[in-house]
Order: structure tokens, then sequence, then C-alpha cells
């Protein structure tokens, strides 16, 4: 009899442990890196759109309306409370990995999206010229944290903030 129930606890250990989500290693991530280096298209595409104040603010339009839900306002992820809780993590714009790539292959990630990232492609959602525009909003991000935070967020994170300070009042008396 105890056989059988050493064998359902090591089994139950068995299940439990391999359900676990951990970040993925340094291998896998660098695997990932090479993968979407070369499956990346768009390397000699050259963006129609001027690089002006008034393309950037068309842009910068056109992403509030598609993109500030997961990369915020600002394009840092400011205030985008699951950004770096994805797997991977939601991409800060403004970052060196995403600021290396061409204007054509942003585009082309814009349009085609990023498989097993969660990024979507917006080919059919957003038109061309509007991917271009969106491109050179990119390429002019503001501070981090200067846009505040996406007001789908504002409401969830102030009641985090307040929850917060009761119970620290609660702690005091």
């Amino acid at each position: 009899m105890r056989n059988p129930l050493q064998l359902l606890f090591l089994c139950a250990l068995v299940m439990y442990s391999s359900c676990k989500v951990s970040n993925p290693g340094r291998i896998e991530t660098m695997a990932a890196r090479k993968a979407k280096k070369v499956t990346i298209g768009g390397k000699d595409w050259k963006n129609p759109v001027p690089d002006n104040s008034e393309a950037v603010g068309i842009g910068a339009r056109a992403f509030r309306q598609q993109c500030q839900v997961c990369h915020g306002l600002d394009g840092h992820n400011t205030g985008v409370p699951f950004a770096d809780r994805m797997s991977p993590p939601v991409a800060d714009l403004g970052g060196e990995d995403t600021q290396a790539y061409s204007d054509g292959q942003l585009k082309w990630i814009i349009e085609n999206g990023i498989r097993f990232t969660g990024m979507p492609g917006w080919n059919g959602l957003l038109k061309d010229d509007e991917m271009w525009y969106v491109v050179r909003f990119m390429r002019h991000l503001p501070q981090q944290g200067s846009l505040g935070i996406p007001s789908i967020f504002q409401q969830s994170q102030e009641q985090e903030l307040m929850t917060k300070g009761t119970k620290t009042q609660m702690k005091v008396r």
C-alpha cells in the first residue's frame, strides 16, 4: 500500500513542478532574438513619409488609437500594468533592440506582428501610410513618463494607490 501512495505523491509533485511558469533562459532568449532577425522582413523598405514634426504628430495620433494599450502613451510602456508580466515582456519602443531595426523592419512588424510575442499584425486595420507615420513617431518618442498613464489604466492604478494608502493608515493606528 505504501508504494502506490509514494507513486501518487511523486506523480503529483512532477505535475506541479512541470506546470510552473518561468522566464525563458539565456539560450532560449538568444535563440528567439536570432530567429526574429531572420524572420522580420522589410529591411530594405524606405519610409516614404517625410521626417518632420507634422508627420510625427500624425503618427502619434495613430499610435494613441491603436498602440497605447500595450505600449503606453509614450511608447515606453508607462502605466501599462501587464507590460513586464508578459512573456516576453512588451517591448519598450525606445529601447536599443527596437530602435536598431530599420524603418522598413518596424513597418513590417506593425503590419505582420511577431508570432508568440503578443504583438499582433495590423494589416487591414491600419492603412499602409498610417503604419509609416507610426514608425516616424517611434523614431521621435517623448521622454518616458512625460505623457502620463493611458486613461484605461488610470482608475485601476488610482485604486491600487488608495488601497496601499488605506493599508498604511490601518497599520499606523
